[in-house]
C-alpha cells in the first residue's frame, strides 16, 4: 500500500467517525434533519468502502484464477478509477503482463528443445518408474511403433522381454537389444539417464539403430578380407598358370605323347589355374565395386528394362508397380543388376513349382519418403538359420553359386544409402524388399 493510499484510508475512517459522532450529538439535541444527513453520510461512506473492498477483492481473485489455469491475458483498464485502485490495476497489469513473457519465453524453449531432439535421428523416451511414457521424439515415435505409446508394455510387439529390459537397465550401462517390426531385424543399443524433478525420478531412454552399422562394418571387414585373399591368391596362381602353360607348350615340341601322363598333368594344372584365376576374379568384385554415379530414373523406365530381360514364359512374373513416373535418384547399371540377381535367384526358386510366380512391387511411403520394391516368389522359402547368412560373401545354398550375388546386392544397396531384407517362410516363399530414402 502506498502512503497516498494510507493517508486516503486513515482519512476515510476518520471521516467516518466523525459523521458517527456529529450523528449522535445531533440525535441528543434532538437535531433531527441534520441527524439525518449524518447518517446518509455514514451510509454512503460504508457503501463506499465496501465496494471499493469488494473490487479489489474481485480483481485479486481473477488474477489468481488466471494464474492458476496459466491464462494470462487478464488486462484491467485503469480509465473512470481513483488514483488508488488506478495504481492497483497497474500493478495488475504489469504482474499478468511479466507472467505472460515467462510463459511464452519457456514455451519458446520447449518448441526450441522439441524441434531439436525430433530431428535427431535416435529414438528417444521419457518415462516414470512405473513404466508410462511421458515423452518421446519424432524418430520415436517412426522407428518403433510407428505411433505414440503410452506405456512401455507397448513395445512387447517388437521383443517380448523390451520393456522388463528398459525398466531394469540401470544408467551407464550399454545393452543391445535384437526387435522385429514389418517383419525386420533391428538390433538397438540401448541406454539410460535418470533425473529426478520436484515430483518424482525420470528416465530417459535413448535407442540407436546400429544395425546399419554392423552392416558398414561388416562389409568393410569383408572387402579387406577379400582384397587381401585375391591378391595372394593370383599372385601365386598367375606364374603357375605361365609356367604350366610354358611347359605344355616345350612338351608338344619336343614331341611327348598327348597321352603321357606328364602332359595330361600339366595341362590339368593349367586348367584347374585358370579356372581358379576366373573364380578369384568374381570375388574381386566385392573389393571392387564403385561408387554410385547417380541420376534422375523413372521407376516405369527402369522396370521396363527389366521385363525385356525376364519374359514371362515357364515362370509368371507380375508387376504391380505404383506410380510409374516417379523418379529415383540411383545409378541405372548397379540397380538393374541388383533386380536381376534377386529375380534370378527368385525365378530359380520356384521352378519347381507347379505355378512357379515371381512379383515385383513398388510403393511409397510418404510419411517417411521411401521408395520400396519388393520381389516375392512362391518357392520353398528360405530355412530360419539360413536367412541371417544369405548376405554374407562366399555363402549359398546353391550346388553351384559362388555366394556373391546377395552380397553384391546388399553393398550396392548400402552405397545408395538404402537397405535390402528378406522375409521368408518355408514353403510358403520368400520376399526381398528394397528400401530408398527418395532424393
Amino acid at each position: 500500500m502506498t502512503h497516498w493510499q494510507t493517508v486516503r484510508m486513515v482519512l476515510l475512517m476518520l471521516l467516518l467517525g466523525i459523521s458517527s459522532v456529529a450523528a449522535y450529538v445531533f440525535y441528543e439535541h434532538e437535531l433531527y434533519f441534520c441527524m439525518f444527513f449524518a447518517c446518509l453520510l455514514v451510509l454512503a461512506l460504508i457503501v463506499y468502502v465496501v465496494s471499493v473492498y469488494s473490487q479489489t477483492t474481485h480483481r485479486l481473485l481473477r488474477m489468481v484464477e488466471s494464474i492458476r489455469y496459466n491464462d494470462f491475458s487478464l488486462s484491467f483498464s485503469g480509465k473512470r478509477q481513483g488514483r488508488m485502485e488506478k495504481q492497483l490495476l497497474e500493478d495488475i497489469n504489469e504482474v499478468m503482463t511479466a507472467l505472460r513473457n515467462r510463459m511464452s519465453f519457456q514455451e519458446e524453449r520447449y518448441r526450441y528443445f522439441e524441434t531439436l531432439l525430433d530431428t535427431v535421428d535416435t529414438c528417444m523416451l521419457v518415462a516414470d518408474k512405473e513404466g508410462q511414457v511421458l515423452w518421446m521424439n519424432r524418430a520415436g515415435v517412426q522407428d518403433l511403433c510407428g505411433y505414440t505409446i503410452h506405456q512401455l508394455e507397448e513395445l512387447k510387439g517388437l521383443n517380448t522381454d523390451f520393456p522388463l529390459i528398459l525398466e531394469t537397465l540401470q544408467p551407464g550401462e550399454v545393452k543391445v537389444v535384437r526387435v522385429y517390426k514389418e517383419e525386420f531385424m533391428q538390433d538397438m543399443a540401448v541406454t539410460v539417464t535418470e533425473y529426478s524433478t520436484n515430483r518424482e525420478t525420470l528416465r530417459l531412454i535413448n535407442l540407436k539403430n546400429i544395425r546399419s552399422i554392423l552392416e558398414e562394418n561388416e562389409m568393410e571387414a569383408w572387402q579387406k578380407l577379400v582384397r587381401v585373399l585375391t591378391h595372394e591368391i593370383m599372385n601365386s596362381i598367375t606364374p603357375i598358370i605361365s609356367l604350366s602353360d610354358t611347359l605344355c607348350d616345350r612338351a608338344v615340341q619336343q614331341g611327348m605323347d598327348e597321352d603321357s601322363l606328364v602332359l595330361q598333368g600339366m595341362k590339368t594344372i593349367h586348367r584347374r589355374s585358370k579356372g581358379l584365376l576366373g573364380f578369384v576374379e568374381n570375388y574381386r568384385k566385392l573389393s571392387r565395386l564403385a561408387s554410385p554415379i547417380l541420376a534422375p530414373v523413372k521407376v516405369g523406365d527402369w522396370l521396363d528394362d527389366i521385363k525385356k530381360l525376364f519374359p514371362s514364359s515357364k515362370v509368371q512374373y507380375i508387376y504391380k508397380v505404383e506410380n510409374e513416373n516417379r523418379k529415383l535418384m540411383i545409378d541405372r547399371s548397379q540397380m538393374e543388376q541388383v533386380l536381376i540377381n534377386l529375380l534370378k535367384n527368385a525365378s530359380e526358386a520356384c521352378a519347381e513349382q507347379p505355378h512357379p510366380q515371381v512379383v515385383v512391387e513398388t510403393a511409397y511411403q510418404a510419411e517417411k519418403q521411401i521408395f520400396q520394391l519388393s520381389v516375392k516368389d512362391n518357392g520353398n522359402g528360405i530355412l530360419p538359420e539360413v536367412q541371417d547368412k544369405i548376405f554374407i560373401p562366399f555363402f549359398t545354398t546353391k550346388t553351384t553359386g559362388s555366394g556373391i550375388g546377395l552380397s553384391l546386392c546388399k553393398q550396392i544397396m548400402t552405397l545408395h544409402g538404402g537397405s535390402i531384407r528378406v522375409s521368408s517362410e518355408v514353403g510358403k516363399g520368400s520376399c526381398f524388399t528394397l528400401k530408398l530414402l527418395m532424393k
